[in-house]
């Protein structure tokens, strides 16, 4: 690429904030309108919608967009004319009509709702448009004759809302399908015992009253209403836990379901009893809300963050089609349809989808994501290259040797850490086969006191004392408390798979971090420069490397922006794949790259990535990337090591050991250049001596990540790609880790305090039992009020911890 570019002068540094998206720039950078853009992207989407007088959408929300750094690609959806995807991601499709449903992952706030849902006046082929923020995507409506759906992804991506679509879309894991499934019987469940809850209680205000007159004549056709409507709660919506309960009997061990459904069978029988024998009105009251209750416990817990993946594997990773050369033509193909042979062109910042060897002289495959190796590997003609890397710089053309489901990366999902399922045995199970047989034994003894004393009250006390010692407090103590921490959790945007995760996270001994993009942060970087340079070759640096998309060009660039102060004619620009940038400044040669690209010997800096200088035949220096690690580590690793084991694992090389041992204690295990197998058997050495949590951010982390017990993929975004995992862990928030493990922590103290109040609830309700003197009015009373009373408790301890924690 060459031509002529006129650096402009920059006013002085001072921020200010994007008027598009928010973001913190220089003003007077770019200006429309005497408004202030952080780059020509959030131009373009205010010059868009301006112009289709759609500015009302920064009257809902200050700065509501997103921003628009990322390079374009004008071939960026083409795949999307192609009729074999087309057919798959399409709704409906007609010759006059078409709708298609698409996932929007930067929907955020009203702003965004209202821009999406005025589609039509941005183009007028488009019929109608509706969101569904909850699970962030957007249904379209348009005519198919003059617009496409390459033209509608197209017009979203240009506004700010590019749609995400990849090999799974549509199509969400078989466990995903499962869960939602759960959670939808489990409303209708709630809603049938709510309904019934609510009619059992009217119906039992003459029993409690002790009404006389027509109330009492209809008494018994009143008992007989709440026996039927007692009978889908007991075997509709508490059939789960009775299920559970005879699983467990089977397998010769008592979880928490096995002194629950005992409770509900006794109370039903004795109720169905006293009601047909007309020896009293049961406690059908007590029975519904009952399960009432843990229903709404179970609910509870189960509320959880639906538009965050937790599941994704390497087909969410790969773009649906990518570019096939056809008899000298280039067609957009799925990548699902790619065979051995095949070859391919992957453009810049583009997706390698299946290994193959490369065609092209050179190419700089960016592999950070895939194994932890922070810098762009060269590769030459003739070279294998492995899947799930991403091409920087040029096109380049490769010829396919395995299709993506024989390919490197999907190796690391046959892993059997992907196919099992993290068990561990919950407190609350653990407790109760003490509870169980304590309940059973105090039952008998009771029967066998009154069977001596009064016969009469034997079958009343065994099945008072199974009625009143039914841990709904018990079972409602934990998923309150779990509940309520994940809602802590949430709002400090660390988002649990479960809340069950929670649990497991109270029980973590080592801590093991991946280095790059995990305890480093990617888009921050520091270039120290070792030589000198005047202000005037700063700013013509900075002018060079602005006309490069390079990663590190860029990052030199914005690190100069600030000496961009005077006016030079750059001409003769060259951008060389894998070397390095090469123009001519008033007539003066200049180059910047690696030290053979600029004409030296390259002195021995081990794998520290430098960036080399030269202005004609005179050497200036060479820029040093620093990496920065992300706010608060030192902090952050000084709370831990005095609780917890740390360990290092990466797939990076060893250049940082030096730093990472400053910041970590003494004699911290270290492993770099670990592939992802690597990291998994590590995993595997470490759980042996306790239970292990890890953070990680790449595709090279998730073996490592479902194999420990607590998996947590950092992210700088939620809406992006990150590795499956047992959580979610926004990398802002990263510092607060120690916080939220000790909030876990003190969950579990919770837990055991509720635990106690549970077993005095049930010590003074037996009390009543055992002495033959439990009536329903008492269980009425005792019942829903322990339930409640631990309710309260714990959701009013979790949000003391939280505040002492400074998690509000």
């Amino acid at each position: 690429m060459s031509g002529s570019v006129i650096a402009k002068e920059a006013k002085a540094p001072e921020s200010v904030k994007c008027y598009h998206c928010g973001d913190h720039c220089k003003p007077g950078l770019i200006v429309l309108d005497n408004l202030d853009f952080c780059c020509n992207g959030c131009k373009t989407v205010y010059e868009i919608l301006d112009s289709n007088n759609l500015c009302a959408y920064y009257e809902f929300e200050s700065n509501p967009g997103v921003a628009q750094l990322e390079a374009k690609s004008n071939a960026l959806f083409d795949y999307l004319d192609s009729e074999p995807i087309k057919k798959q991601l399409l709704d409906f499709a007609s010759e006059d009509y078409e709708s298609v449903t698409l996932t929007i992952p930067n929907i955020h706030c009203s702003s965004c709702i209202w821009l999406l849902e005025n589609l039509t006046r941005l183009n007028s082929d488009i019929l109608h448009s509706k969101v569904d923020f909850v699970e962030k995507r957007l249904t379209v409506h348009y005519l198919p004759k003059e617009f496409s759906l390459k033209n509608l992804a197209e017009l979203l991506d240009a506004i700010g809302y590019a749609p995400v679509i990849n090999l799974d879309d549509g199509e969400p894991p078989s466990s995903e399908k499962t869960e939602r499934s759960k959670n939808k019987q489990l409303i209708f469940k709630l809603g049938v015992a709510g309904f019934c809850f609510g009619n059992v209680m009217l119906l039992s205000f003459p029993d409690y009253l002790g009404l006389t007159g027509i109330e009492k004549t209809y008494s018994n056709f009143f008992r007989y209403l709440n026996m039927l409507l007692a009978l889908p709660v007991v075997f509709y919506s508490g059939s789960e836990y009775l299920t559970s309960a005879l699983k467990s009997i089977r397998q010769r061990y008592a979880n928490i379901d096995v002194p629950i459904a005992l409770g509900v069978m006794a109370l039903f029988l004795r109720s169905s009893y006293e009601v047909i024998s007309g020896a009293g009105s049961g406690y059908f009251d007590s029975l519904v809300g009952l399960i009432f209750f843990l229903l709404i416990g179970k609910w509870f817990q189960a509320k959880s963050y639906r538009t965050l993946s937790f599941e994704r594997d390497y087909k969410s990773y790969f773009p649906l089609a990518i570019q096939k050369l056809v008899d000298d033509v280039l067609v957009s193909t799925p990548v699902k349809a790619l065979e051995k042979g095949d070859e391919i062109l992957v453009r810049n910042n583009e997706i390698i989808p299946g290994d193959a060897i490369l065609i092209d002289k050179e190419a700089s495959i960016d592999y950070s994501f895939v194994t932890g190796e922070s810098e762009p590997v060269r590769r030459k003609q003739g070279d294998y290259i492995y899947a799930g890397g991403r091409q920087v710089g040029s096109g380049i053309r490769l010829v396919i040797q395995k299709k993506i489901s024989q390919s490197y990366l999907t190796k690391l999902w046959n892993n059997e850490a992907f196919s099992k399922e993290k068990s561990s045995l919950k407190l609350v199970d653990q407790i109760s086969q003490y509870f169980t047989l304590t309940i059973i034994l105090l039952a008998l003894g009771g029967a066998f006191y009154w069977q001596l004393a009064d016969p009469s009250k034997t079958w009343t006390v065994f099945t008072a004392v199974l009625i009143v010692a039914c841990p709904c407090a018990l079972a409602l103590s934990t998923p309150f408390t779990t509940g309520s921490v994940t809602r802590v959790f949430g709002k400090n945007r660390f988002y649990l798979k479960n809340a069950d995760v929670a649990e497991q996270m109270g029980s973590i001994e080592h801590v093991i971090f991946d280095k790059t993009g995990t305890l480093t942060d990617n888009n921050q970087h520091q270039f120290s420069f070792i030589g000198e340079l005047s202000d005037a070759d700063k700013g013509i640096i900075a002018m060079i490397a602005g006309n490069s998309t390079h990663p590190l060009s860029t990052e030199i660039s914005k690190s100069l922006i600030t000496h961009q102060n005077s006016r030079h004619l750059l001409t003769g620009f060259k951008e060389i794949p894998g070397k390095g940038l090469q123009a001519e400044v008033n007539g003066l040669n200049i180059r910047l790259g690696s030290a053979t690209f600029v004409g030296i010997d390259e002195p021995n800096h081990g794998k520290a990535t430098r960036v080399f200088v030269k202005f004609g035949d005179s050497f200036k220096g060479y820029f040093e990337l620093k990496t920065n690690y992300r706010k608060g580590m030192s902090s952050l690793i000084q709370h831990l090591k005095q609780r917890f084991r740390l360990s290092v694992l990466s797939g990076d090389n060893n250049g940082e050991q030096a730093s990472l041992q400053k910041i970590f204690p003494k004699n911290t295990q270290m492993f770099f250049d670990q592939a992802p197998e690597d990291k998994m058997n590590v995993i595997k050495e470490f759980q042996n001596q306790g239970k292990v949590m890890m953070l990680g951010d790449g595709l090279n982390d998730a073996g490592a990540l479902m194999q420990s017990e607590v998996g947590i993929a950092v992210t700088e975004n939620t809406s992006h790609f990150s590795p499956a995992s047992d959580a979610i862990l926004e990398a802002s928030s990263l510092y607060k880790l120690d916080k939220f493990l000790s909030l876990a922590k003190s969950s579990k103290k919770i837990i055991m305090a509720s635990f106690v109040l549970s077993v005095l609830y049930n010590l003074g309700g037996i009390g009543f039992a055992i002495t033959g003197n439990l009536t329903p009015l008492i269980a009425a009373i005792l019942m829903p009020l322990s339930s409640i009373s631990v309710v309260v408790f714990t959701t009013l301890m979790v949000r003391f911890s939280a505040n002492r924690l400074k998690l509000n």
